[in-house]
């Protein structure tokens, strides 16, 4: 029996994301609880460091959400979180990380049943996958 149950870190945007969280959670929605939500005004405001820094102190996973192209209420924000989340995934591949274990997703604030599958995807994608080995390429 695996007992494992990843700790996914969810930097997600204030304007969609966060709000389809919440109405999956009006709408009594069930999903995994192992997401620890971290709420932006803008996805785009997602420093890559808060990313890596996630993973170092133990996320075993680490979940962007932002608005879909063309809704972002800080207009281009999506595009340039777009950009740094394909830097992002070559850079933790090099630590030794999976870079499944990193996931960007854009879903609008009326896409409760879309947050609700894409926590309950990672969760069952990470507890796939295990928890991360130590790796001499990374400082934890």
């Amino acid at each position: 029996m695996n007992s494992f149950e990843p700790k996914i870190v969810a930097f997600i945007c204030k304007w969609c994301t966060a709000q389809a969280a919440d109405l999956a959670g009006t709408s009594r929605l069930h999903y995994p609880p192992n997401v620890i939500p971290i709420r932006y005004f803008c996805s785009s405001r997602v420093d890559p460091q808060h990313v890596l820094l996630a993973f170092k102190k133990g996320a075993d996973g680490v979940l962007i959400g932002g608005c879909h192209f063309g809704d972002c209420h800080y207009q281009t924000g999506n595009y340039r979180t777009y950009r740094r989340y394909l830097l992002l995934r070559s850079v933790i591949e090099a630590m030794g990380i999976d870079p499944r274990r990193l996931r960007l997703e854009w879903i609008s604030a009326a896409e409760g049943q879309k947050f609700v599958n894409v926590v309950t995807e990672m969760v069952d994608e990470i507890k796939k996958l295990g928890p991360i080995e130590e790796n001499p390429n990374r400082d934890r």
